[in-house]
């Protein structure tokens, strides 16, 4: 991707509690605070591309997949960060 676009991609991987246990020899203390710290960590820049596509959603025909041709699809997003990125450059009306 990085020499087509010369973007660079990194997989983020959520943490998760296993399901299981952990296997732990006998005899060994475990420290759960370090394997599963508590408190809200947000993943690596993760939220831009939510927060893009929860804005692209916002338009009603991007909700569900209606277009028959990719070219249909792109065209309406398109227009949707279009009218985004207007409404978010227009000045504030006075009150």
């Amino acid at each position: 991707m990085k020499v087509n676009l010369g973007w660079r991609m990194q997989t983020v991987k959520a943490l998760t509690v296993p399901k299981r246990g952990i296997l732990v020899s006998e005899g060994e203390e475990v420290n759960w605070g370090k394997l599963f710290p508590s408190g809200f960590r947000p993943l690596p820049r993760r939220w831009v591309v939510e927060r893009t596509f929860s804005l692209l959603v916002r338009f009603r025909r991007l909700c569900r997949d209606h277009e028959g041709l990719p070219q249909s699809s792109e065209a309406f997003i398109m227009l949707a960060a279009s009218a985004r990125m207007l409404t978010r450059l227009t000045p504030p009306l006075p009150s």
